[in-house]
């Protein structure tokens, strides 16, 4: 069923996704200096919004098909520009891009994402990613039917797809071709139901407890249910008529530093005053209880002897760290101040 609403794509294919001007509405109040920011606009230099500021982080509510940083696409907006054009004296000559990023969102992906202002304060991040410390929640929509479950975990180890024509996509265990799959959990909560331009769709509330690659839109393709707009991981016959953006959100960040707690939740931009095509009908859990829920949770205890350790020094009964993972740590953290050709 097609139905026509702002913003949608018409008969657009893979790496075609564009908007019209559709409806601008804005979103939310920004933390601090900022550009109001239009859920159904692509993003520009100019329309930023600062959702967390201390004097050693950033969180920005990053814009759906936006780039963070790029060495190929120089005339194309990407976040590092954005920052460099809003905050221009914080960015830092040592590093090439001028800006440490703490963690990664996917190009299709907006919401929240933190950066490092400084090199001691990336280390500190860095360390409570290792040691999977960081509470991360998502908003998505699914498409293809309800789904059944109001609560799941979905448990589908992820690897690389060597498939010819599938390059640098992710694929569960078990699929020809899925190459060094690894433990990948992810927690469900639907929290509405409703049509999406007329087809069948549920809101959900994702929790990764790990880091694969894709792995929200990997997982919630292989429930049968993927994410509403996603070129990679829906069926062909979901590009015949795409939404203008693909429906991944990065809702809530919490990253417990030992110095501050870096906690940051952004706007919504799954509601129908922001996207006429969405059209809930059945509530399931409140947003606002589950937020109450994130915000009291205790913050998740470190994993000691964790894969990627970077200590000098092997805890007792622990295997040792293995020359891989130390140089896999070794680069994370020398990225922050290479230079492009070294």
């Amino acid at each position: 069923m097609l139905v026509h609403c702002p913003g949608r794509v018409r008969g657009g294919g893979p790496g075609r996704r564009t908007a019209s001007p559709g409806i601008c509405v804005w979103v939310g109040q920004p933390h601090s200096r900022s550009s109001e920011v239009s859920t159904m606009e692509p993003g520009r230099i100019e329309n930023l919004s600062v959702v967390y500021q201390s004097q050693d982080f950033l969180v920005v509510n990053k814009h759906w098909d936006l780039r963070i940083d790029s060495r190929m696409w120089r005339e194309t907006p990407t976040l590092q520009k954005q920052l460099r054009h809003h905050f221009p004296e914080l960015a830092d000559p040592d590093t090439y891009y001028g800006f440490r990023f703490c963690h990664q969102l996917d190009f299709s992906t907006s919401g929240a994402l933190c950066v490092a202002l400084n090199k001691a304060a990336a280390g500190s991040a860095y360390k409570c990613f290792k040691e999977r410390r960081v509470t991360k929640a998502y908003l998505a929509l699914q498409v293809r039917g309800h789904v059944q479950e109001s609560r799941m975990t979905i448990n589908y180890a992820i690897g690389r797809n060597s498939t010819e024509g599938r390059a640098h996509t992710m694929c569960i265990e078990g699929t020809q071709g899925c190459e060094n799959p690894k433990p990948s959990l992810t927690e469900l909560v639907v929290l509405e139901y409703g049509l999406y331009a007329g087809d069948p769709v549920s809101k959900v509330l994702l929790q990764p407890l790990t880091g694969r690659t894709h792995q929200l839109r990997v997982h919630c393709s292989a429930l049968s249910h993927p994410v509403v707009g996603d070129l990679t991981y829906g069926q062909a016959s979901d590009q015949e008529d795409q939404p203008f953006r693909m429906m991944l959100h990065a809702f809530y960040l919490r990253i417990p530093t030992h110095a501050e707690r870096v906690e940051a939740c952004t706007p919504d931009p799954f509601v129908p005053a922001l996207d006429a095509c969405w059209s809930p009908h059945t509530l399931v859990q409140s947003l606002d209880q589950l937020v109450q829920v994130l915000r009291a949770a205790p913050d998740p205890d470190p994993t000691e002897g964790s894969p990627g350790s970077c200590s000098t020094s092997t805890p007792p009964n622990k295997p040792p760290e293995t020359e891989a993972q130390r140089a896999s740590c070794l680069q994370w953290l020398s990225e922050w101040t290479l230079e492009p050709d070294n």
